[in-house]
């Protein structure tokens, strides 16, 4: 884990700090958050997230395949076997949005359909994230991909917390039940991210040179999905401008 310290965190602490400074986490996190901006920006995260996550499994499976053709086998192995508790990940976003949306009907208007939102065609920061995946697998570097996943964790564990919290004070336990996806990776997140450090650590044991390139993508994957949730937000936000508790 030494070399994992040194040769790759470094470069991926840029984008972490992105947690506590980015204008649209900050906003999310505001005590003075209107409840209803926070409900709908549930909703269209949740609605959007799948196309986000309907990939993660054959990413994995795809990661791992790679892997074994450059030798890297018990690291390839590992992560096909893996990659089987990750399908299906996207119908919890999915049902997550319905439970969001018919709660949203009986309180707020308009009147929302889950269909028609899932339906959206995807933003640039969802398909620039996507991209990246496949680039990142079919390129030299496939390990980059478990930077990756790493990344995307830890932004789960760190800040799905907080928001969770923020779900509980402005909106109830009632919504905050409502997020099984959310919910989910924010305890299931840790042990990932525990993996995918021990997977990293073997690949830059033999290949140290290569820790930046990992570094790099998993910097990028967090910064994409980030910008991600800040586009939601702004949606959201130009939907009921006058609610906007933050210029």
């Amino acid at each position: 884990m030494e070399l994992l310290k040194k040769l790759y965190e470094p470069h991926v602490l840029p984008a972490r700090t992105l947690l506590d400074t980015d204008p649209a986490l900050c906003r999310l996190l505001d005590p003075s958050l209107k409840p209803k901006v926070l409900a709908r920006f549930l909703i269209e995260w949740m609605a959007r997230a799948a196309y986000m996550t309907e990939p993660v499994d054959g990413w994995i499976r795809g990661t791992g395949q790679r892997c074994i053709e450059q030798g890297l086998d018990r690291i390839g192995h590992a992560l096909i076997t893996h990659a089987k508790s990750e399908t299906g990940h996207h119908l919890m976003t999915l049902e997550d949005a319905e439970r969001l949306v018919r709660h949203w009907n009986t309180r707020y208007s308009p009147t929302l359909s889950v269909q028609a939102l899932c339906a959206q065609t995807p933003l640039e920061s969802m398909r620039a994230y996507r991209q990246l995946h496949d680039d990142v697998i079919a390129g030299a570097f496939p390990v980059g991909q478990v930077a990756i996943e790493r990344e995307v964790g830890f932004l789960a564990v760190e800040f799905g917390p907080r928001l969770m919290r923020q779900v509980e004070r402005l909106l109830g336990p009632e919504v905050a039940g409502m997020l099984t996806f959310l919910n989910e990776h924010v305890a299931v997140d840790v042990g990932h991210t525990l993996l995918n450090e021990k997977m990293l650590a073997e690949a830059i044991t033999r290949a140290p040179d290569n820790a930046r390139v990992y570094a790099e993508a998993g910097a990028q994957a967090m910064s994409l999905y980030i910008r991600f949730l800040g586009d939601c937000l702004h949606t959201v936000e130009d939907l009921f401008s006058p609610l906007r508790s933050v210029a």
